[in-house]
């Protein structure tokens, strides 16, 4: 199949998990025989920060400064596609909706950001990357999310057939790898800054860090500013490129992952972050949100803290405890969540809808 898919960004991992899927998926597609044209708007602030510049095998990145100029572009590539998609935050979302809609190819919406848009929805504010129709015009409508938010996409935006496509690990970038000094310590959290992820991180990483002072924490991530609440055994990489993940997960005792708020409270929403710590043979510490056994065994595949004293905890626990857990998740993942398993779950449910279109 030729898949065509106007996203937020596939080459630049600065500041968005969307870049490392879509690479972990685009490669995977590339060898099971499938060819990716991605379309990305150019932005200064992914320019500054690029680390691809070619999709994998025989797949095309187009990258342009405007909607105008890269129209008939898109269109003559769009005609002869078997699939065109249009991902949550795409910043010509709307308008590449319209040629999408308008075509003969199956018609995806991909919502990596299911719960953000949900609840910008349910408060009254606009959701960019979605028209007037919401989502009923599509054939397939993916959620980076599960659970609940299938249901919401249908009754909220009008998706006639939805499904759950989750994140995942390309082993061939996320494995084991020793341990560098840049990033030693005992607690490493690697995310973006995000409001709504405060007060999980304030609980799980700032006051064990203050309850430890002789300890060292990394935190890795962009926007993070002299507001947030600083101690001084933290310390700060603004960006680390997809090539040192494995290195920065690998570094420290254990690695951290908070949910944003939103995608806590929606639940079945595993980070891309997840995965790719466990595929590296890392020890994971997360907090909690529904659905998350579906991916992980707590306790013997993940350590689960809901507050300070057990973060605290899981920073205590033996050497050998925290090896065990990790080489359980690193097998888990190994089975059920590298891109090319998500690849393959995605031409299933494309050739499932081209099936079912035909039918009608």
């Amino acid at each position: 199949m030729k898949l065509v898919i106007f996203g937020l960004a596939v080459s630049s991992s600065w500041g968005n998990g969307h870049a490392t899927l879509w690479r972990g998926i685009c490669s995977a597609l590339d060898r099971r025989g499938h060819r990716v044209v991605f379309f990305e708007r150019d932005v200064p602030y992914y320019a500054a920060n690029r680390d691809l510049t070619d999709l994998p095998g025989g797949g095309e990145l187009v990258l342009y400064t405007n909607w105008d100029v890269v129209f008939p572009a898109a269109r003559r590539h769009v005609r002869d596609a078997d699939v065109a998609m249009v991902t949550s935050f795409c910043p010509d979302a709307l308008p590449a909706c319209e040629l999408v809609l308008d075509s003969n190819a199956r018609r995806v919406f991909y919502d990596l950001d299911t719960p953000v848009t949900l609840s910008r929805l349910a408060a009254g504010q606009p959701v960019e990357y979605i028209g007037p129709r919401g989502l009923r015009d599509f054939d397939l409508v993916m959620s980076y999310t599960g659970g609940a938010a299938l249901d919401l996409l249908r009754t909220a935006l009008g998706a006639r057939r939805v499904a759950s496509l989750y994140g995942s690990a390309d082993p061939d970038v996320h494995r084991p790898a020793s341990a560098d000094t840049r990033y030693s310590g005992i607690l490493g959290h690697l995310g973006t800054y995000a409001a709504d992820r405060e007060a999980p991180l304030r609980a799980l990483f700032v006051e064990p860090a203050r309850c430890l002072p002789n300890e060292k924490f990394l935190l890795a991530g962009a926007m993070y500013n002299g507001s947030f609440p600083w101690q001084p055994n933290i310390f700060l990489r603004p960006h680390i490129a997809p090539g040192d993940h494995a290195a920065f997960y690998c570094s420290t005792k254990l690695t951290l992952n908070v949910t944003r708020g939103a995608m806590a409270k929606m639940g079945y929403c595993p980070s891309g972050r997840l995965f790719e710590a466990a595929a590296c043979g890392a020890p994971v510490l997360s907090d909690y949100w529904e659905g998350l056994e579906q991916f992980f065994e707590p306790g013997s595949e993940i350590l689960i803290a809901h507050d300070t004293a057990e973060a605290l905890d899981a920073l205590r626990r033996a050497p050998a405890d925290l090896v065990r857990i990790a080489h359980a998740a690193r097998e888990r993942t190994l089975a059920q969540h590298t891109a090319a398993v998500r690849a393959a779950e995605l031409e299933t449910l494309l050739v499932e809808t081209g099936c079912a279109a035909e039918s009608v």
